[in-house]
């Protein structure tokens, strides 16, 4: 491996030195192409201008009382909104850079502009403007114009949407104060119109019908004692029918408590059933005749009672259905109140944001919010930004070099004659004889004459050619200035033989 290396190095050494004039020259002649291609490349210019974004003091100090954009949100939408369309095409026409031209190439410039524009953040609140144009005058006007253009546009946009934001929240408040209005009335008819069963207690009505009920069980209790002993009141004294009577009493206490399953209930029963067969069964069996002004008093009492009993039972009908009809009426009013409260709250809202929105309509009326502040605008380029001819020559200096070595090898690749004897041998071909090569002097003389005078001439040569990157590496703009005359100068002519 190692000799292989170091014959292919032997190699192309001495194809290096049988042929040193020639890659000088062909070296010479690329670099020469190199450097005359950073002179013909077109020449741009990039005009750049720097913005400071500033946050007024006035915007930390109303912080949340105001509604204004963030810096974050300025930044994230900085760059579509200086590339987008309408600013272009705004600024393109204020420099008159559409005038004449069709809408095809309005659009190919727009275009043109959009990708030569670049806006760059730096640290959240600087930015910067660039645009490259062969005009340098341009260049410059343009970035102003768009910068300019931009910020009259940003602050007006601002302000539009304050005034926006203001006059919606305006007609909004108008609008749910109305129905904040409308959504009170309805509470207030509804309670008017139930308002006297909404504020009836529940517990306390409940209370009172057991109330009611417990002295309904006492009158009717009343009443069948009463209605006991109208059977009972006879002239004279009659065990069996007090007897009787004591029963029937004891039954009605015992209803009262308990089934008529009851065992107690059963035995008074039958204690009741057993006198009355007695009574049947007594010798005689006259019905003795009533005492009629006892008869006529406990009439009237049971009389009295049974109305007293009817109003009872109309008056826990009445409460039972009253009580049936609170939870309807108050479930319709929390739904009412429920409603109010919402409208209520949005209105609330909205009339607090409303203050939001005045403070901060203000505080873009009078620039006390995020203003933009040039802190650069863009100068006139009196140096191309590209191509970069100092790279371009250095990078033709080396390519020259390798470049001339390259076409020397595909040369002696291309050459079909032998130059060695091994070659010959390792083909297989017999070798008759070998004829050294016979030394002149006088040709080798005149051959080492020649060679001297093409590096001379060649070192001299790249020597002249050092001083376009030496001229570029001091920024002396010697050969753009040649070269602007010579334009000139064709452009001059060209429109002379046309005219």
């Amino acid at each position: 491996m190692q000799q292989s290396f170091e014959t292919e190095y032997k190699k192309y050494l001495q194809l290096l030195t049988r042929n040193k004039e020639r890659f000088v020259v062909w070296a010479l002649a690329i670099m020469t192409a190199v450097f005359l291609l950073s002179f013909i490349l077109p020449r741009k210019y990039e005009a750049t201008s720097t913005v400071f974004i500033e946050k007024n003091v006035i915007g930390e100090l109303v912080k949340g009382i105001t509604v204004t954009p963030s810096m974050e949100q300025t930044i994230s939408v900085l760059t579509y909104e200086i590339t987008s369309r309408t600013l272009l095409t705004k600024v393109a026409d204020s420099l008159d850079m559409t005038l004449g031209k069709s809408q095809s190439e309005n659009e190919v410039l727009i275009r043109n502009l959009q990708l030569n524009t670049q806006v760059k953040v730096k640290d959240r609140n600087l930015f910067t403007i660039s645009y490259t144009d062969k005009n340098p005058k341009l260049a410059r006007d343009y970035v102003n114009t768009l910068v300019r253009t931009y910020i009259e546009q940003n602050t007006s946009s601002k302000r539009g949407e304050s005034y926006g934001a203001t006059q919606f929240l305006s007609e909004q408040i108008k609008a749910f104060n109305e129905k904040l209005q409308k959504a009170e009335a309805e509470v207030n008819s509804y309670k008017r119109e139930k308002g006297g069963v909404i504020s009836i207690n529940e517990g306390k009505l409940f209370e009172e019908i057991n109330s009611a009920q417990q002295k309904l069980y006492d009158l009717e209790l009343k009443r069948r004692q009463l209605e006991g002993m109208r059977q009972v009141t006879r002239k004279g004294s009659d065990p069996l029918q007090l007897k009787l009577v004591a029963l029937q009493k004891r039954l009605d206490e015992l209803k009262v408590q308990y089934t008529d399953n009851y065992p107690e209930v059963l035995t008074v029963k039958g204690d009741i059933e057993s006198v009355k067969e007695q009574l049947k069964l007594r010798k005689g069996g006259e019905v003795l005749s009533l005492d009629p002004q006892e008869l006529a008093r406990i009439d009237a009492e049971i009389g009295a009672l049974k109305v007293s009993e009817e109003g009872l039972k109309r008056y826990i009908a009445s409460n039972r259905q009253l009580l049936q009809s609170i939870p309807q009426a108050k479930a319709g009013l929390a739904k009412l109140e429920v409603e109010w409260e919402n409208q209520k709250k949005i209105y609330d809202q909205l009339f607090a944001r409303h203050g939001q929105s005045e403070v901060s309509k203000q505080m873009e009326v009078q620039d006390k919010s995020t203003t933009f502040r040039i802190v650069d605008p863009a100068l006139l380029p009196v140096k191309p930004s590209s191509p970069n001819r100092l790279k371009l020559m250095l990078l033709g200096i080396v390519g020259g070099l390798a470049g001339s070595f390259a076409l020397l090898v595909l040369a002696d690749q291309l050459d079909p004659s032998v130059k060695e004897v091994a070659t010959v041998r390792e083909s297989g071909l017999p070798v008759l004889a070998v004829i050294p090569r016979v030394r002149d002097p006088l040709g080798e003389a005149a051959s080492r004459l020649r060679s001297r005078r093409i590096f001379a001439a060649s070192a001299l040569y790249f020597l002249l050619m050092l001083v376009f990157p030496v001229m570029e590496a001091l920024d002396m703009p010697h050969m753009d200035r040649l070269l602007d005359s010579v334009y000139a100068f064709k452009t001059e002519t060209v429109n002379r033989v046309l005219h």
